[in-house]
Formats: structure tokens, sequence, C-alpha cells
């Protein structure tokens, strides 16, 4: 591995950390820690929401679990450092080559005390936490190793605030340039370590930081300035509306009534801003039903939505309220049945008859986005396929030789048409953070079929 030396790493660090494993984000051969421990968090969250319908696929989860948070637990073994991204992304954007042959420079990109990034390492922290929870009957010593990892990691995050946008520039922007701020991954990774810990340490940290999320004006010298509404927003950039979800009634016993009100207040906002029917909805549907909001590969925002709108929907059920959208009044069934459409549109009730998840179905991509798919397998082509050499294949209309079982890609266009098009990457292309809120929806509806 290269060291840059604007990586942010610092002299006298060790230079020979392992940092084999993890994940790729999507179709190219860089290793982002910042969706990646996103895709993560939400992998241990569906399974601690939905893991008791899992029945032999939980094991398979938690395999998926542990490959991440071994990783994370690599990346962030020096202290008040976290190796934060492998791969130079400019040069393996550069080029159309398999995992197997890349040649591109694996530049390793850290954050340090002298070049903060709250944003990254807070959901590092998340990502930690929540795994803790998931491992802590079925691997104990192992659970509590991640625990720890978490909370050492939201100290950094915490004490040493900024944005890896400043520290490393160019390196994480425009790719997964952190657009929200990092100040609602700090209060994510303390959601997280309090329903890890039960600590009230966590809860006062969450309690101290409700004024940013109250959209509205806040002072700034002399004038104020409007603070953005998030209340709907959720993904790996913006945490809010899975905020208030998950602090809603998590910790009922040592949280005051009242309190938990206002997460319970913004959690119905969040509801009322993706209900098809509510007078403050908030986001387009297309003739088909497919929900849409603004930025990159649309179905993030499907399966991380559906997934809150289900989590929420369990919480309302066990305390017997509803969701008030103005004159609309919304039950738990109907918010269930809201996150089955979305499941089922992706996976081919629309009007092209299509699966998005590639292999599932009669009719699905065949040309997505990807490096390893859209390439010949070295058992069918031994040579070596060098950084350009692999561009005739991106561009054919081929079928892709091999078939990405699983990967759901970022979907239709607004008009429920889709061109298959390997170029456009924004439809054709697979992610983690795709995926990841899928599998605890898929394993609720394979238990609950409705009709």
């Amino acid at each position: 591995m290269k060291w840059r030396k604007d990586s942010g790493l610092q002299d006298g660090h060790d230079l020979n950390v392992d940092l084999v494993g993890g994940y790729y984000d999507a179709g190219d051969n860089v290793k982002y820690n910042f969706p990646m421990a996103f895709s993560t968090t939400m992998l241990a969250w569906g399974v601690l929401e939905f893991g008791g319908f899992m029945s032999s696929e939980l094991k398979h989860t938690e395999e998926a679990i542990r490959w991440a948070t071994d990783y994370l637990l690599k990346s962030t073994q020096t202290p008040d450092v976290i190796y934060v991204q492998v791969g130079n992304p400019y040069d393996d954007h550069d080029c159309w080559e398999r995992p197997e042959d890349m040649d591109t420079p694996r530049t390793v990109y850290s954050i340090t005390k002298h070049r903060p990034g709250s944003e990254v390492a807070g959901e590092t922290a998340a990502a930690l936490a929540a795994s803790s929870i998931v491992f802590r009957s079925s691997d104990p010593s192992y659970s509590l190793r991640l625990l720890n990892r978490a909370k050492e990691v939201f100290r950094f995050a915490n004490m040493y605030q900024g944005s890896y946008n400043d520290s490393l520039g160019k390196w994480v922007c425009p790719f997964y340039c952190n657009w929200s701020g990092y100040k609602d991954e700090l209060v994510w990774a303390a959601a997280w370590l309090q329903r890890a810990t039960n600590h009230r340490y966590y809860w006062k940290y969450i309690k101290k930081s409700l004024a940013y999320f109250e959209p509205g004006y806040q002072a700034k010298g002399n004038s104020y300035v409007q603070i953005a509404d998030n209340t709907g927003e959720f993904g790996w950039d913006n945490k809010h509306a899975g905020i208030n979800v998950l602090v809603a009634d998590t910790f009922p016993s040592r949280i005051e009534a009242n309190d938990v009100e206002l997460f319970h207040f913004s959690a119905d906002k969040f509801v009322c801003t993706v209900l098809p029917e509510s007078p403050t909805k908030g986001v387009q549907y297309s003739p088909g039903g497919l929900l849409f909001k603004p930025g990159g590969s649309n179905m993030q925002h499907v399966t991380a939505l559906s997934f809150l709108i289900l989590v929420y929907a369990q919480k309302l059920s066990a305390n017997k309220r509803v969701v008030r959208c103005q004159d609309k009044v919304t039950d738990p069934n109907r918010l269930i049945e809201l996150a089955k459409s979305q499941v089922d549109y992706i996976l081919g009730h629309n009007p092209l008859n299509m699966s998005y998840m590639v292999g599932y179905g009669n009719k699905f991509p065949q040309r997505i986005h990807h490096r390893g798919s859209s390439l010949p397998s070295v058992d069918a082509h031994p040579g070596h396929i060098g950084c350009k050499d692999g561009t005739p294949y991106f561009a054919s209309k081929d079928s892709n030789p091999n078939v990405l079982i699983g990967a759901v890609v970022g979907g239709p266009q607004p008009d429920d048409s889709y061109p298959d098009d390997r170029a456009q990457f924004q439809g054709s292309e697979p992610t983690t953070y795709i995926n990841a809120p899928l599998v605890g929806l898929l394993a609720y509806f394979s238990s609950h079929p409705m009709n």
C-alpha cells in the first residue's frame, strides 16, 4: 500500500497496518469506510429488529456483519488514527478492470486528531456499537471488543471534531462527500452506544444535541440563518430520521416522557414526509408507485426509508399509537403496507414486471455497472486485463457474463422506464447501502405475507 503526503497520516505512525477485508461500496474497487460503516449499521439494525424472522439466514447475515466489523476493527486499531479509505479514487475510476487485476495505487487515507473526520468516525462507532449487540449472545468476547472499540472511536470523533471533507478534500469529495455536516453522525453514534450500554452519559449527549435537530433559525453573528428541515432524510450521509426512529421508545424506562415525545413527534413528521396521501409529503412517487427522492441512485432512498417506516410501524403498534399528518390519520398497518409496496416493486411488481434484484425472477437488469460482473471471470479469461483493456467490455451491449445474484441496482427512471445501460450508473450500479436495509425488510415480509 502507498501512503500519500496529504492522506492525513502523521509521521511516526505504524505503516504496516493490515487493512485486508471489508467491502467495496459499489461497482468500483475502492473501499470507502463512510458508506461501508453505514451499511454495517443497517445490517446490524436489521438483525436486531427482524433477526427472529431470518431462520437459517441469520447465520449468513452475522457473517456479513463480521466481515465488515473485522475490517473496521483493523481500521481503528491505531490510537487517534482511523484509516478511512483504501484506493486512489481518480485512478480507480479511470480504469475498468477486475479486482483480481487492479494495478491502480492502493493509497490509504486516514483521519487523525490533527485532521479530523467526525462523520466517518461517528458512523464507524455506530456500526461497531450496533454490531456489538448482534453478537452479545453468540460471541460475548467479540461483542465486548466491538463495544469497547466503539466507545474509543466515539471519544475520538467527539473530542476532535471536524469534517473529513476538509481533512481529505478531493480524495473523498465528490465521491462520498458529507453534505449534511457531521453532527448527525455524532448523535447517531451516541444513540447506538446508548442502546448498547444503557448508559446515561450517551442519553445526556443526545438530549444536549436536540436543538440541532429542530428546523428553523439559529443566530450567526448579528443575523440569523435558516436551518434545513432534515426530518425526512436518512441514508449514508444524513442520519436525522434514523435517529428519531431509533430513539423513540428505545429506552422508555430511563428517559423522561417529555423527551421521548420529542422523538416521537419528529418520527411522526418523518412518516408524514413519505406517506403518499400525506398533505406534507416531501417525496415523489412514480406512476407505478416507487418512491423517489433527489440525489444519487434512487433505490438507496427506497430501501432505507422503507426500513425506517417498518421499524416505526412496529413501535407504533406496540404502543397503540397512530400518526397524524394534519387531517390524515395513519395506523401502523398502513405503514407496513407502504413498506411492502416498495419491496414488491423492487422484486418485480411494477409496470415493467422487472425485478431490480439481479438474479431474482425471470426479468432483471443484464448490464449492471459493476466491474467484476461485467468483465470475464479469471476462469474464462486467465490473462491479465489491464486498466484500459476492460473498456470494450464496459461499452458492450452484451449482458454481463457474471450474474451478481442478489445485488439491487439504482433503479428505474421516475416514469418507471429502465434503460438497462451500464454507462447510466445512477440506475445500473448496485451498492451495499441499497442492499443492507433490504435484508431486514425481506426477513419481515418473508414471515408476514400480505395480500
